[in-house]
């Protein structure tokens, strides 16, 4: 290749990153989102479109006219022992594997079958734990602060309401000291 062909093929392949880099630019963030699977081969986690907007940028500027110099790669973590603690990577720590669905339940709930018990305006009030939801008066409900919101008709949180979680400051009511 002659020096003025390789100068046309650089001249070219400058033309084609500004050309995706205006297309960037005008990009929304469900685009950037799809762009960045493309180009780094793994879905991002962010929809900042600035972010995504950067991130992309750099990289078809990367793969187009090459990376870091080996010189600039090893200054670079020269000065990355007085970075701070968070902006340098985990290294030698395996990301946390995830968990399955099954352990999704919440611990602070009984048993599925098991019956919960409140008082509530002077009558009882029974739910039966299941599986997935809770029972109530022959209707089920998908938490236990629903079930809690049709007793008393306000909005509680159904592990307070009935007494499945403590609070974890004391307050000074009638119903903190009963408990």
């Amino acid at each position: 290749m002659t020096p003025a062909s390789a100068q046309r093929a650089n001249q070219r392949a400058l033309v084609d990153v500004a050309t995706e880099l205006d297309a960037v630019a005008n990009m929304t963030a469900g685009e950037l989102a799809e762009k960045y699977r493309e180009v780094f081969g793994e879905p991002t986690r962010s929809r900042n479109k600035a972010y995504l907007q950067k991130k992309l940028s750099w990289r078809i500027q990367e793969l187009a006219e090459g990376g870091l110099s080996p010189r600039a790669v090893e200054r670079i973590e020269e000065l990355a022992v007085f970075a701070p603690a968070r902006w340098r990577p985990l290294i030698g720590k395996p990301r946390p594997e995830p968990q399955s669905n099954e352990s999704k339940r919440d611990p602070r709930l009984p048993e599925p079958g098991t019956v919960v018990c409140r008082e509530w305006a002077g009558e009882d009030h029974q739910v039966i734990v299941r599986e997935d939801d809770f029972e109530y008066a022959g209707r089920r409900y998908a938490t236990l602060s629903r079930v809690a919101r049709e007793i008393t008709g306000t909005n509680w949180n159904g592990y307070l309401f009935f007494r499945l979680q403590k609070r974890s400051r004391t307050r000074s009511t009638p119903e903190a000291t009963d408990a």
